[in-house]
């Protein structure tokens, strides 16, 4: 499983810009089972993806498809988590 920051750079003013279509490559995800979760950073800080059902090298491509990290709005970190004890109603993140 993946964790995606989203963070803010110094060209956040144009994200209005580019809204409706961050929005919909946010939809594509959950409509591909990709994306589990998607929520803002707290103090305006960006956002973040749980993501699953993906192998790194796809993911970073399809990140690299948002226009938010297209046209430099946000930076993007992506972090890979190895679950080893997971809840129950999360058994699905536990593998690939």
């Amino acid at each position: 499983m993946f964790v995606v920051l989203l963070r803010f750079s110094a060209n956040r003013d144009r994200a209005g810009q580019f809204m409706d279509s961050h929005k919909q490559w946010i939809q594509r995800g959950f409509e591909d089972d990709i994306f589990v979760l998607v929520g803002s950073l707290q103090r305006g800080l960006g956002g973040a993806v749980i993501a699953h059902n993906t192998s790194l090298a796809a993911l970073r491509a399809r990140v690299d498809e948002d226009p938010f990290v297209a046209e430099g709005i946000v930076s993007a970190e992506i972090l890979e988590v190895a679950p080893t004890r997971l809840d129950d109603r999360l058994a699905f993140l536990g593998g690939r």
